[in-house]
Parts: structure tokens; sequence; C-alpha cells
């Protein structure tokens, strides 16, 4: 073959376009051609049918997710719902901002001292609006530091804060909901606004109570503390909500604020803290009772010291200033650290209203008579007397009330403890047998009647018959007769029989009668031991009393209360409670009587007592068995009293009045009157001893002289 006839070799077109004349049937048998069965059959073109079971629980399982994804959108929506609606419920009931920074159910006292100064706080009490802005950035920075530090950046919770709050509790070993709460400050301020319910007196036992129910923590309670908060969040701006709670919080020792804390602890206000104070303030808020730096000044400056750490870590003071804090911690002022006034703050209390003092719903400023320098001596004096000449581990007590002449108390101890506050108050509320230091009014009663200090006395054995109980030998301290002895020498050296036989001759209701008026107004004794300070009386009757003596021979009301307003208030609403009564005695029987016992402590029973340059009248007292001390006396300026004994009564070791009653009351006595010019007693100079009368103790009640005698002796002329 040729290779012109040879045709060439071309492949068919598989997949020709059929022409118009090729029948359709044709066209079939190809495409069938064309389909070739596979070897091996495709394993994803045929699902396998699943097991009935398998089946019938991924329908379950289906049906189930299918309803609770239903529930839980439908769920959202209906909380969300339900959260706007408590959201704006809250945010339209809260008040306005103003009417939440007070929340106090009580007013407070303020006490001043005599120079205008505060002392001591009583009740609940705020120091006045503050702002966010107003107060200190150390004392905001310190607080925000502690409490929330993404206080500016959360809603009012913080679910950051809850879940890193239970990891801590179950690290701990607690519930999840136990201890660590995560609540951001504005939940601490909901908490604090007790979820925006009011106190009411009719509907709580008492403010401790409702307080108690706004603390609780039910996972409801927390829930709708949460929503409240988110309501404080849509009304007010972060620094308002700050604002409320920096003058809402509790802050210890009664103190409602910051600033009512800054001026407590401090004296200052809190626009003027230092990053030390600031954190000391912050600390509080953990724990206020146990970190007030009143309970315990060391714990609160290391809880301080743990803010300050805080604080440098976070940026808001730097290295050098928190090292500064660290080596300067905060220290109390003066009236911080006398424990909101002690004993006397107590004792002024109790002598005003109690709807004024106690249950005050108003703020009440009460001026006082305390001098806080005579204050700090007294507890000075008391303390280095009981540190050098007391045995260690003694338990015995101790007592000072110190006072002007017009019964104008300036110190008050009334224990060992002196920075205390409700503790039992020795010098107020102890009523202890007196001893000798009763015999002053025995010889004021004889001066009265127009005795001598130089008249006679027989210091000889005496029995009297005392009816329904036999017969009564009085003895000296010593034991020891001093036979005919002025009535001078008697009382200066505190012999138990001359003051025994005066009393007699003078009558003891004329004793009574006397000590009553001056100020002893406890029963006093019926018997002849009257004369002997058988009775027993208070410290501050017994000081009150030798001030009648000093200012001339009137009664005296000892009164710590000068003054009672209310806070803003010009016009007092209780003036002085206390101060000059009646006469008693006449003025020259009182000179003459401080002539006798300035005797007792320049030459007698009182010789410790002495002050360098200082005239200085008093008398000791010891009781049977030594259970009580005492040592009373005066100089022109000033008359202090101590009492010394045990709570239970326990006889004293080797104790006397004229022994360390007399130290304490020079220990005290001598600072107050350094610097300050003598002035010489108001006392008489006596005339010349004169012969000796008959001793008709057992035949008469009266003294041999006539009426006629007294009288001229008394008003003169022949």
């Amino acid at each position: 073959m040729t290779g012109k006839s040879r045709k060439p070799l071309v492949a068919d077109r598989r997949y020709s376009k059929p022409t118009s004349s090729a029948p359709k049937q044709k066209a079939a048998p190809k495409k069938t051609v064309a389909k070739r069965k596979p070897t091996t059959p495709r394993k994803t073109s045929k699902r396998p049918k699943r097991n009935f079971i398998v089946r019938f629980f991924l329908w379950i399982f289906g049906t189930i997710a299918r309803v609770l994804w239903a529930l839980v959108w439908r769920g959202a929506v209906v909380f969300g719902l339900i959260l706007a609606a408590g959201i704006a419920y809250f945010s339209s009931t809260i008040p306005e901002l103003n009417e939440l920074v007070d929340g106090r159910a009580r007013g407070s006292v303020t006490l001043m001292d005599r120079n205008n100064a505060v002392f001591a706080w009583r009740g609940d009490q705020y120091g006045g609006l503050v702002t966010a802005e107003t107060v200190s950035p150390n004392l905001k920075n310190a607080i925000i530091a502690t409490e929330d530090k993404r206080f500016y950046r959360h809603f009012g919770v913080s679910p950051r804060g809850v879940a890193s709050a239970v990891r801590i509790n179950l690290r701990e070993g607690r519930g999840p909901l136990s201890g660590h709460g995560g609540s951001t400050l504005t939940q601490q301020t909901a908490k604090l606004l007790c979820l925006g319910v009011p106190f009411d007196v009719t509907q709580w036992k008492n403010e401790a109570a409702y307080e108690a129910d706004c603390r609780e923590g039910s996972l409801w309670r927390k829930v709708k503390e949460a929503v409240y908060a988110m309501g404080l969040e849509a009304k007010f701006t972060k620094d308002e909500i700050l604002t409320i709670y920096i003058n809402r919080a509790f802050l210890g020792s009664g103190a409602r604020g910051f600033e009512a804390a800054s001026q407590r602890y401090f004296g200052k206000s809190s626009a003027d803290v230092t990053p030390a104070q600031g954190a000391m303030l912050a600390g509080l808020l953990v724990a206020p009772t146990r970190y007030a730096p009143t309970s315990n000044l060391a714990r609160s400056q290391n809880r301080a010291g743990v803010i300050i750490g805080l604080m440098e870590a976070q940026g808001y003071i730097t290295a050098a200033q928190a090292n500064d804090a660290l080596q300067n911690p905060a220290e109390l002022s003066d009236a911080a650290d006398a424990r909101a006034g002690g004993y006397f703050a107590d004792w002024v209390m109790q002598s005003g209203p109690e709807y004024f003092t106690k249950n005050t719903t108003e703020d009440v400023i009460i001026k006082t008579t305390l001098d806080q320098d005579i204050q700090k001596a007294a507890e000075n004096g008391l303390k280095k007397i009981f540190e050098t000449k007391v045995s260690e581990g003694s338990k015995a007590q101790a007592a000072i009330v110190v006072m002007s002449a017009d019964g104008a108390v300036r110190a008050m101890v009334g224990g060992r403890k002196t920075k205390v506050s409700g503790a039992f108050n020795r010098a107020t509320q102890a009523l202890r047998q007196t001893g000798s230091a009763f015999k002053p009014f025995v010889y004021a009663t004889a001066l009265e009647l127009g005795y001598s200090p130089f008249d006679l006395i027989d210091d000889t054995p005496l029995t009297l018959d005392i009816p329904g109980s036999g017969p009564w030998t009085p003895k000296n301290y010593t034991g020891k007769f001093l036979g005919t002895v002025t009535l001078t020498d008697a009382l200066k050296q505190s012999l138990n029989i001359p003051a025994v036989r005066v009393s007699e001759r003078v009558g003891r209701e004329n004793v009574r009668k006397i000590a009553a008026d001056f100020g002893l107004t406890t029963d006093l004794a019926q018997g002849p031991s009257i004369a002997l300070g058988a009775s027993e009386s208070t410290l501050i009757e017994m000081v009150g009393a030798y001030a009648g003596i000093l200012n001339g021979g009137s009664s005296v009301t000892p009164y710590g209360l000068v003054e009672l307003s209310l806070l803003g208030d010009d016009t007092p609403l209780i003036g002085t409670n206390g101060g000059i009564g009646e006469r008693v005695i006449q003025e020259s029987a009182a000179q003459d009587l401080v002539f006798m016992m300035e005797k007792v402590v320049s030459e007698g029973s009182g010789q410790r007592a002495k002050l360098t340059g200082w005239q200085v009248a008093g008398k000791t007292g010891t009781t049977q068995a030594a259970r009580d001390a005492w040592f009373i006396g005066f100089t022109a300026d000033y008359v202090a009293g101590v009492w010394m004994g045990y709570d239970d009564n326990t006889p004293l070791k080797g104790v006397t009045g004229g022994g360390l009653p007399a130290e304490i009351w020079h220990e005290v006595m001598a600072p107050i009157h350094a610097g300050i010019p003598p002035l010489p007693l108001p006392m008489s100079n006596p005339i010349p001893p004169r012969a000796a009368q008959p001793d008709d103790t057992q035949s008469a009640p009266k003294p041999e002289r006539t009426i006629n005698d007294i009288l001229k002796q008394i008003f003169g002329g022949n």
C-alpha cells in the first residue's frame, strides 16, 4: 500500500458532539460503555447504619442539648431583664449623695479639757463630710491599693476578684464562700448602706443586731449585694461611691469615716495624712477593733507596713517614700494615746444626763475641768512608784484625784492601768475605810466649837462602854502613850486615843454633821470608832472634803463638767454641775485646821510628801490591818489624794499612809508645781499653848470652858 492510499491515524473523538441526523438512541450505548464498574467500592459512598440503641441515645442527647440551649439563651434573656430591672430599681430608690455619707444611728460626745483641747470622744464620732477629692492622695491610694486595685475598671462587681477569692478559700481549706469574699469597694459600700435598709429602733433590738444583719453573708445576700452595687454604679460616679465609703466606714474606737478616724488617732485632718498614716487608717478596714492603734499600736503599725508594700507595688509611692514610711511609722496623738480619756472621761460621762451622753442622737460638746499636764503627772507619778518601790507581780492597786480648791477635778487615775475606758474606777466607785484620814473632821468640829490648836488632850489609856457591845479600848498605832499632848501634836502624830477623846467631848453627832456637810455622804459610823475612820468613803469624796478645808471652810461638790452644748450651738444646755457650796465651819477654824495639818507634813507622819519651797498640809491614813493606806494633802493651789490597797481587802505588807501613798503624792505634785511661784497656805498663826484642862471624857461630852469663854475667843471682846 502506498502512502497516499493510507488514511491518517486519528484518535476517535470520545465525546463528539452528535449531529442532528444521528439518532439519540445510538449515543446511549457509548455512554454505557464508557462507565466502568470500579474494582474497589468507595467507603464513603455508603454510611453503615448505626445500632438502634446508639441512635436512640444520640437522639436523646441531641434533644436535651437543643432544650438546654433554648433554656440557656432564654434564661440569659430573662436573667438580663431581671438584672436590668433590679439595677434600675435600686438606682432609682438610692437617696442622693449628701443623704448617704452619715449613717450613724446615734450621736457623739466630744470632751474638751480646761484649755479647750479635745482629749476624748464617746459615741459614734463623725468628722464631717469629706470627698474623694479632698482627702489626702496618700489615704485615697492606700484604700484602693488595699481593698480594690481595679476599682476604677470594673462595673461594681469583679468576676476576676470573686474567682480569685474562691481559689484562695479552697486552697486554705475553707468553703468557696467562706473567708475571702472578693467584694469590690462598691460592694462594700452597698454593705455599709445595708442595701438601702435604714436602722429603725422599733424593728431592731439594738444597732449591733442591725449591723450584724447588714454583714450577713448568705449566697442570696451576696446576689442582692452585687445587684445593689451595680445600682450604685449606675447612679453615682466612681469618686462619689468612694466618697460614700470613706465617710461611712467604721474604723474603731467609735470613729465613723476616715475624717473622724484621722482626727481621733492623729489629731489632724484626713487631708493632711502622710503615707504612713494613710496606710494605718486603711489597715483598719479589715478588722477595726483588732487593728485600732489605741488597742495595739505595734500591731497596727505592722499592718500598715503591709499596705505600704502594696502602695509601692502598685506605683502609688516610690521606693524612697515606702522606706521612709516604714522607718517612721505613724504614732498616736496625745489624746488618742490617752485611750479616750480614761477614768476621768468615764466619770464626766456619768455625771451628765444620759440623753446627752450615753443615749444621745445629737453631736454633743462637753467642756471639762481636766488639765492634761496634771493628768500626765498623776499617771507618771503612780507608774514610777510602782516600778521602783512595789514588788514585781504585786496586785496592789492605787487611785489618785487632783482638784482645785473649788472642786474642779484636774486629774483622775482609777487604777494602775491608766489607759482604759469603761474600767472599774477606784477613785469614784470604791468605798474604803478612811482610817486616820478622817481625823481632820474630828478636829474641825472641835475648832468650830472654839478649841485651839494648842489645847491639850490626854493620850492615856481609855476604855469606853458601848451599849450592846461592851467595853471598847482604842490603841495608838505604836502601842505607846504620850501623856498630855496638844491637839496639833495629836493630829501630827496621828494618835488614836486623843482623837477619840476629842470626838467624845464635842459630840459624835457634831462630828458626823461636820463630815457630812463637807461632802462625806456615805453612812458614817454611829459609835466612838467614827473618830478613827471606821466609816467608808470614796477617794473623790475625801479629796473634795479636804478641798473644803483649803478654801476656807465651805463645802465642795467635785465636778468635771463645765459646759454641755450641741455641736454648732453657742448657748450651753447645761452648766457647771458642782463647785463651792455652803459654809461648814468658820474661816478662822479652817485656817487653824490648815495650820495643824501643815505640821503633819513638816514635822509628823506625812513628811515624805514635802515639796521643796512649798507649804504642804495633809493627813495620812491607815486602816485596821493595813487594808487601806491614804494620803490626802494640799498646797495653796491644788489638793490631791492617793489611796492604795487591794481590791479584795488583802492587807498591805509594810505600807502605811505615810509611806508609799505619801511618796506617790510627792511624785505627782512635784512636777505640777515646778516653775510656779510658791504661795503660802491659808493658815493661822495660833496663840501659844495654854494650861492643861481636866480630862472629863468619862463624865461629859463637852469642854470644861464656859460658853462665854468660847464666844470671847470666836468674836473677841471682854
